[in-house]
C-alpha cells in the first residue's frame, strides 16, 4: 500500500477506491436504489460525510507525525464513541462499558506511544477519530431497520465524492498502471464494499460503544502482521498492549451478551 500511495496521492486513490466500490455495489444490486427516500439519502450523506472527513483528516495528519502517533490517537475513537454516544443521543454507558473504553486506551498506548508531543498533525488526528467516532454513533441509530445494502452504497459513493473535491486541490490523478489498479479493486472490494456490509449490519443490533471497542483489534493485527511478515520484533510493549485490547473486547462481547439474555 505504501508503494501504491508513492505514485498514486492519497486523495486520488481514495476516490477510486470509493467511487469504484459504490458503483460495483450499485451494477451488482440495482435495486438497492428502490430504498432510497429523502430521510434515507439525508442519513446516509451525513454518515458518508463524517466518514470521508475522517479519512481526509487522518490522511493529512499522516503527513505531520509519524505512523505509530497516528495509530494510537486514530484508535482513540473508541473513547469518543461512548463520550458522543452519552453527551449528544444521551446513551447511557455502563460501568463495564468504561472499564472497556479505559482498558482500551491503555492497551493503544502501550501498542503505538513512543512519547507524545502535541503539535497540528495529532491535532489534525484527533479530529479524525472524533469523526470515525460520530460515524459509528450515527450508524448504530440509524442502520436498525434500514437497507444494509443500500446504506452502505450511499456511504461509500459520498465518500468518494468528498475525497474526488478534497483531490482537486492538488489535480485528480487516475492510477497510473496496472500495480495501483490491482489495489484499487482490491481494497474497493474487500476493505470497502464487503467491509462495510459487515460493519452496517454489525451496528443494527450491536451498541456504538462496543463496536468501537471491537475495532480496536485492527492494531493487533497491524501488530501481528508486523511481526509474521516485517520482519518486527515481539516486544513486551506489544504482548501487554495486545493483551489489554483483547481483554477489552472479551469483557464488551460478554457484557453485549448478557445484556441480551432474557430474564
Amino acid at each position: 500500500m505504501k508503494d501504491t500511495l508513492h505514485r498514486q496521492d492519497v486523495n486520488s486513490f481514495l476516490a477510486c477506491r470509493f467511487i469504484l466500490a459504490a458503483l460495483v455495489m450499485a451494477i451488482a444490486r440495482p435495486q438497492a436504489f428502490k430504498h432510497f427516500d429523502k430521510k434515507f439519502l439525508v442519513r446516509g450523506v451525513i454518515l458518508g460525510t463524517l466518514l470521508g472527513c475522517g479519512y481526509i483528516f487522518q490522511t493529512f495528519g499522516l503527513t505531520l507525525t509519524t505512523v505509530a502517533k497516528t495509530g494510537f490517537i486514530t484508535g482513540l475513537y473508541a473513547v469518543f464513541t461512548p463520550l458522543i454516544a452519552a453527551g449528544i443521543l444521551k446513551k447511557h454507558i455502563s460501568k463495564v462499558q468504561w472499564l472497556s473504553v479505559g482498558l482500551a486506551a491503555i492497551g493503544l498506548a502501550f501498542l503505538s506511544l513512543n512519547g507524545l508531543s502535541i503539535g497540528l498533525g495529532e491535532f489534525l488526528v484527533v479530529i479524525s477519530a472524533a469523526f470515525y467516532a460520530g460515524h459509528i454513533v450515527g450508524l448504530s441509530e440509524w442502520s436498525a431497520g434500514a437497507n444494509t445494502y443500500a446504506l452502505t452504497v450511499l456511504q461509500l459513493g459520498t465518500v468518494g465524492i468528498i475525497c474526488f473535491i478534497a483531490s482537486l486541490k492538488s489535480g485528480f490523478h487516475m492510477p497510473p498502471d496496472s500495480g495501483v489498479w490491482q489495489a484499487v479493486i482490491y481494497t474497493a472490494v474487500f476493505a470497502s464494499a464487503f467491509a462495510f456490509i459487515v460493519q452496517t449490519w454489525v451496528q443494527s443490533f450491536m451498541s456504538a460503544t462496543s463496536v468501537g471497542i471491537i475495532l480496536t483489534m485492527e492494531y493487533i493485527f497491524a501488530a501481528m502482521f508486523g511481526v509474521l511478515f516485517g520482519h518486527e520484533s515481539l516486544t513486551l510493549r506489544v504482548v501487554i498492549g495486545g493483551t489489554l485490547v483483547i481483554a477489552a473486547m472479551y469483557i464488551i462481547i460478554s457484557d453485549e451478551g448478557r445484556e441480551r439474555i432474557p430474564a
